[in-house]
């Protein structure tokens, strides 16, 4: 009897055991190779102005409505499935292929292919931001608009976010380094220069001028040229002027955006602003009328590609 009783407890013992080295060696493969479901199921949320998403890190299905989050995909490898085609910038003209689904314009989503896509992520920012809860039904979306008023730490904040969402933290802070010493370098050259500029939108013969922290403010706030009226109404569409206020003010610098080509126009900023009162500035006569580039100005902005093209066309201008 006290043989049999000991062969039962050595057996237990035995169990006992085994069971533990499986459980051990589940665990460990979870935390290494086999199954990884630590790393599938890793989740980041998203806290912006209009919510709160929760994303699964490196979604595939992803559908981006602002072009500056677009070229950022562009210049880290990362592909998107869904891409409003209706205007886009000539940089980025690949994403207009049949590959990527068409979701629309800017303004107006195709919601029922957003649907059919069945997104892990929706991109939008402020051309849509009124919509965001109809996204937001379809999948997690996440707002990038830019806080012109503070545009750089807007501007870092979106690629940090895509940097964590993707795993490129790295190659993000790299691209942020380069151009934080390229800005360092344009705001020491613009501000120690006694020449003053000033930003307009031309629409369709119509002018809307830009001063600091406005839309395109960041020419001011952050590159350095001085302003050569500092107290113009900030507004999304910017303040009306006319050419009489244009040779008042008389800007040693001129810079333009011609909106009609950014939305597939015919250019006409030039014929608009070279008047006979235009002419009369010190940019004109200074051949100091600066065409901005009107897509990277306009359409985009705030991507590692777009805000590298804006630093290196200002810092030429100059």
């Amino acid at each position: 009897m006290r043989k049999w009783s000991l062969l039962g407890i050595i057996f237990s013992i035995i169990l006992v055991l085994a069971a533990c080295g499986s459980k051990e060696e589940a665990s460990s493969k979870e935390h290494s190779g086999g199954g990884n479901k630590t790393e599938e199921t890793k989740e980041v949320t998203i806290k912006h102005q209009y919510g709160e998403a929760v994303i699964k890190k490196n979604p595939k299905n992803i559908v981006v409505f602002d072009f500056g989050i677009l070229d950022t995909f562009d210049e880290l490898g990362i592909e998107p499935t869904g891409v409003p085609q209706a205007i886009i910038p000539g940089y980025l003209k690949k994403y207009g292929d049949k590959k990527y689904t068409n979701v629309g314009s800017l303004k107006e989503p195709d919601f029922e292919a957003i649907h059919a896509l069945k997104p892990d992520v929706i991109f939008i920012s402020a051309r849509q931001a009124e919509l965001y809860d109809q996204f937001a039904e379809i999948a997690p979306t996440v707002y990038v608009g830019l806080d012109y008023a503070n545009y750089m730490s807007s501007f870092e904040k979106n690629m940090k976010l895509v940097g964590e969402i993707f795993g490129k933290e790295d190659e993000v802070a790299a691209e942020l380094k380069d151009i934080d010493t390229s800005v360092e370098k344009l705001n020491k050259k613009a501000s120690g220069l006694d020449q003053k500029g000033l930003i307009l939108l031309s629409a369709e013969g119509k002018m809307s001028a830009y001063g600091p922290s406005s839309r395109f403010g960041v020419i001011h706030d952050v590159f350095g040229v001085k302003a050569a009226d500092d107290k113009i109404e900030v507004s999304t569409h910017g303040q009306s002027v006319s050419f009489e206020y244009i040779m008042e003010k008389d800007p040693e610098v001129l810079f333009v955006i011609d909106r009609n080509v950014a939305i597939g126009g015919e250019a006409g900023a030039k014929k608009t602003m070279e008047n006979e009162l235009v002419k009369k500035t010190a940019a004109y006569k200074n051949d100091k009328i600066v065409y901005l580039d009107p897509e990277a100005w306009y359409l985009s902005g705030g991507g590692l590609k777009s805000v590298k093209a804006m630093v290196k066309e200002i810092e030429e201008a100059l």
